[in-house]
């Protein structure tokens, strides 16, 4: 199952916080299909058939086919002093 990093979970807690209206949800990962990689949104709730991550109180959900592809990864994140965020998969140990 993926995990994630203390840098990606402050990271995913402080999207989140950005978006009043889903103050509890998480950050959704889903695969876009082909090529394109996947797609990262803000979301108040998983989907029924999401895989949940939960580190440090942040959360990710994870689309079926992302939680397939991504079962061996780790989630880590870079947080720049301007706020912006950019994240990272490396391989799990």
């Amino acid at each position: 199952m993926l995990t994630m990093t203390q840098t990606a979970a402050e990271a995913v807690k402080q999207i989140v916080a950005r978006v009043p209206q889903v103050e509890d949800g998480g950050v959704r990962i889903r695969d876009a299909g082909n090529d394109t990689g996947f797609e990262l949104s803000v979301a108040g709730d998983p989907q029924p058939l999401d895989t949940v991550v939960v580190t440090d109180g942040a959360r990710v959900f994870l689309d079926e086919t992302a939680a397939t592809a991504l079962d061996d990864r780790v989630l880590d994140a870079e947080l720049s002093e301007d706020g912006s965020v950019r994240f990272a998969l490396g391989l799990q140990d």
